[in-house]
């Protein structure tokens, strides 16, 4: 499903975060948010996932106006991941994973049975069915995550959003956690610091820069020293490597 901005404005407490920003997700697509500390990023994810209106400008899906969803559709169509997802209860890792299933069951205390055929499968996608009878608070960072995209596929979404995915995880949690969400072949829009990752795993960028959309496209189209230099101030060389077929990024001063 496709998700666009369109002319949007979003602020808090009389200060604009986010000026005249139009970018576009094509269906099936994983475009990454990439750009400095305060530019915006998560503020964009919280107004494409709903949780936030616009002051100005639009949010489109599928070509309708987001908040001309019900409050339930749009919890049952986008999943978003936060950066720090926590829970004190003492909850098994197939009871976090349930939780993603809420927006289905309504209130009604005979449908709670309903969705285990979705649970077992979110379970298998996030590759945590291992896990299932495992307590939440003896995972690990990367064990956690996984269990939290698990919880998010749960929903059967249509839209992903995730919001620095990796940022607690090592290299391996890492490589490993982005190749299954790009298996997944669903809209997905990433916050990331990491610009390896984003060229190896993304199909394009959106460039943030002080709230303003700076650049947006391929990935090869964005993704220059010259940007990088621009948004980041860090000079760089930015090349296809020899042996992994993508582009790399290689930081000096």
């Amino acid at each position: 499903m496709r998700i666009s901005v369109d002319s949007v404005d979003w602020g808090v407490k009389g200060l604009t975060i986010l000026h005249d920003v139009s970018a576009e997700f094509p269906d099936g697509t994983v475009t990454g948010l990439i750009g400095p500390n305060g530019s915006g990023k998560t503020s964009l994810l919280h107004l494409l996932a709903g949780l936030r209106r616009p002051m100005r400008g639009r949010v489109d899906v599928g070509g309708a106006d987001l908040h001309a969803w019900s409050t339930s559709m749009r919890a049952k169509r986008i999943a978003l991941l936060e950066q720090h997802a926590s829970t004190t209860l003492d909850l098994t890792v197939r009871q976090v994973v349930e939780l993603g299933r809420i927006p289905h069951r309504g209130r009604w205390p005979g449908r709670l049975d309903e969705g285990r055929e979705q649970i077992d499968e979110a379970l298998r996608l996030g590759r945590v069915l291992d896990l299932a009878d495992r307590r939440w608070q003896t995972l690990s960072g990367g064990e956690r995550q996984r269990v939290q995209l698990a919880r998010a596929l749960a929903q059967e979404p249509s839209l992903l959003m995730l919001d620095e995915p990796t940022n607690h995880l090592d290299l391996g949690h890492q490589i490993d956690f982005l190749e299954t969400v790009r298996s997944l072949g669903l809209t997905t829009v990433a916050a990331l610091h990491d610009l390896d990752l984003a060229a190896a795993f993304c199909d394009r960028l959106v460039v943030l820069d002080g709230g303003h959309v700076v650049a947006a496209g391929a990935v090869e189209d964005v993704l220059s020293a010259q940007l990088v230099h621009e948004v980041y101030g860090v000079r760089t060389t930015i090349e296809r490597h020899r042996d992994a077929d993508r582009l790399h990024v290689v930081w000096h001063r």
